[in-house]
């Protein structure tokens, strides 16, 4: 008995032991993670009071990442649905567009998204920079015009929505720019709304897409339809790549410019689909290294430049190439028009690789350019020099080729090489080219034969008198 009492009593013994060993571990396990707690709650306080270098107070806490509207955003992303957009096409969306432009436009590589399966009525609207650089508008949605005509401001009549000093800025996207120009193109509305008001309304109808002094700039992927009048409009500007876009309008809307180019340098347009009731590609004065090449145009009237001088203004267009278009059913192919009375110079322009189809007149010089049933005689003209049309191949409606040159200072340096050009199954005009006043040389094949006897050879005094008129565009 007394031998099974001091067993229990080890047993005992040994248990207190082990329990009171566990136990200190445990404490002491306990103060170091307090203490470690401690120190770095003190050195985290410590840090956030540490002045910066020179300064005598303690730098700011780091401001929160931003939060618009009820939806968080990427730092970098601006959705215009973040701004209270409904992206309904009924409600006026455009105050959510321009918040979303300001936010994006102080981040740089920022991307204001418009996001798919969404339609937002955008009123007419100014996009303004400058901005930090490489702002992408992402166009995936659809962004419409007000459709209704009379509802459009008459400070607004110029353009809907207006890029005016961005750089470095692209738009893309898979989505659509909506003109819902129908009602502008009736000549019925414009009386309608002349009746409606006390002052008369301007013929001057809204751009859809218009930069304004800008420079490095990229649109592509888009589509542009159904603009009032132009649809891409580029102003004083410089830097700009157009490609792989699509512009549409019906043939019965008037002066819809696909891509239409004022005062800009350093252009090149390219892969790009565009049908409109006026010119695909308008090239206007103080244009100059312009690069439009495969283009599928029509219908329309083709590829121009001009109207150049018209009230005796001066133009000056330089250094054009215009290459690899196909063309159907156009009233023009390429062309270049000035008014009579003007000054300055067309010189250095290139038309080659053209493909044209039943197109009107696929060639054409006019120096005799009217937009009314009559227009007065006038001295002077904007010179013409230095202009190749090569390998223009396909088939006429009209007139395969009309060169009509100023009486005062004829055109030189004209260039038809390799044309190619049959009547069409629509033909209804003439066979023969009409050359007038135009100096330079032709080389063959030339289908209509008469074409080999369109230009006049020499001119020497002509170009000097020709280049005297180019210290006005320098």
């Amino acid at each position: 008995m007394k031998r099974n009492t001091n067993f229990s009593l080890l047993s005992f013994l040994f248990f207190f032991v082990i329990v009171f060993n566990t136990f200190s571990m445990i404490s002491v396990e306990a103060r170091k993670n307090h203490s470690k707690k401690t120190k770095t709650h003190k050195y985290q306080k410590n840090k956030s009071n540490i002045a910066s270098p020179g300064s005598h107070s303690p730098a700011p806490a780091p401001a929160p990442l931003p939060h618009y509207g009820s939806h968080p955003t990427q730092f970098s992303t601006f959705d215009v649905l973040s701004f209270n957009a409904k992206g309904n096409g009924i409600w006026d969306d455009s105050k959510a567009l321009l918040a979303a432009w300001n936010a994006a436009c102080k981040v740089s590589g920022a991307t204001i998204k418009i996001p798919a399966e969404f339609k937002f009525l955008i009123k007419p609207i100014t996009l303004q920079g400058p901005c930090m650089p490489e702002i992408t508008l992402q166009i995936d949605g659809t962004l419409l015009a007000p459709p209704q005509a009379t509802s459009w401001p008459k400070f607004s009549l110029f353009q809907w929505i207006n890029f005016k000093w961005v750089q470095n800025f692209t738009i893309k996207g898979s989505g659509t720019i909506d003109g819902q120009g129908s009602q502008w193109w009736s000549s019925s509305q414009i009386y309608h709304m002349q009746k409606r008001s006390s002052k008369h309304i301007p013929d001057t109808k809204p751009t859809a897409l218009r930069f304004y002094s800008s420079s490095n700039i990229t649109v592509r992927d888009i589509r542009i339809t159904n603009s009032p009048q132009c649809h891409l409009k580029f102003d004083s500007s410089k830097g700009i790549e157009v490609n792989n876009i699509t512009i549409s309008s019906p043939e019965s809307s008037p002066n819809t410019d696909g891509i239409h180019l004022q005062n800009t340098k350093d252009v090149e347009i390219q892969h790009s689909n565009i049908s409109t009731g006026d010119d695909c590609v308008s090239i206007q004065t103080g244009c100059s290294n312009v690069h439009v090449h495969n283009i599928n145009c029509g219908p329309g009237h083709g590829i121009s430049l001009g109207g150049l001088g018209k009230y005796k203004s001066a133009a000056c267009v330089s250094n054009i190439v215009v290459q690899d278009i196909s063309m159907q059913n156009t009233l023009y192919g390429v062309r270049i028009k000035t008014w009579q009375g003007g000054i300055g110079t067309v010189k250095n322009v290139s038309f080659s690789r053209i493909h044209v189809s039943d197109v009107k007149v696929p060639v054409m010089i006019d120096q005799y350019y009217c937009d009314k049933h009559l227009c007065k005689n006038q001295t002077g003209t904007v010179v013409i020099s230095g202009v190749k049309f090569e390998e223009i191949i396909g088939t006429y409606a009209v007139q395969p080729i009309h060169l009509a040159c100023s009486n005062d200072i004829p055109c030189t340096d004209v260039d038809l090489n390799d044309i190619q050009l049959r009547p069409s199954l629509n033909y209804r005009g003439f066979q023969q080219a009409l050359c007038w006043n135009s100096y330079g040389k032709s080389q063959a094949p030339l289908q209509p034969s008469d074409i080999d006897y369109c230009l006049r050879s020499g001119g020497g005094l002509i170009r000097r008198i020709a280049r005297s008129h180019e210290s006005v565009c320098y």
